[in-house]
């Protein structure tokens, strides 16, 4: 969206408004400023800004530009409305918190005890293991 505002500004073509005086684009003043300060580098005095557009080019790129905002402003929308909760009240939201963790806890104590499992067949299997290469 950046990029779409910046493209805007500094190519859009003067419009002149009815009953207002004229002023100067943003290209026609930062040339002006350019202009009246020579202490600038040569390298950036160098640099001219890109000729206006034709206004049809101009409003084919803000036609496209207005596509892309509309479509990442839908984007963001799905977004939104897949964020969890949001038609339930805070409390509701607390509530499932703790239901949720209170499973996460019995899970835990689940995995600790496949943990202690596993190390108790883990020194069986190595008894076994020693007991038949005792036998040699």
């Amino acid at each position: 969206m950046n990029a779409s505002l910046k493209y805007i500004k500094n190519r859009a073509p003067p419009g002149i408004i009815p009953g207002q005086p004229h002023l100067s684009s943003f290209a026609e003043i930062e040339a002006q400023a350019a202009t009246q300060n020579p202490s600038q580098p040569a390298a950036q005095a160098d640099t001219q800004p890109p000729p206006p557009p034709t206004q049809e080019e101009y409003q084919n790129d803000i036609r496209e530009l207005s596509r892309d905002m509309i479509l990442k402003e839908q984007q963001i929308e799905v977004l939104v409305a897949s964020l969890p909760g949001l038609n339930t009240s805070e409390n509701e939201q607390m509530e499932r918190m703790k239901e949720l963790e209170r499973e996460l806890e019995g899970l835990e104590g689940e995995r600790i005890e496949a943990v202690r499992e596993r190390e108790d067949l883990l020194k069986r299997v190595e008894e076994k293991i020693g007991s038949v290469g005792g036998m040699r």
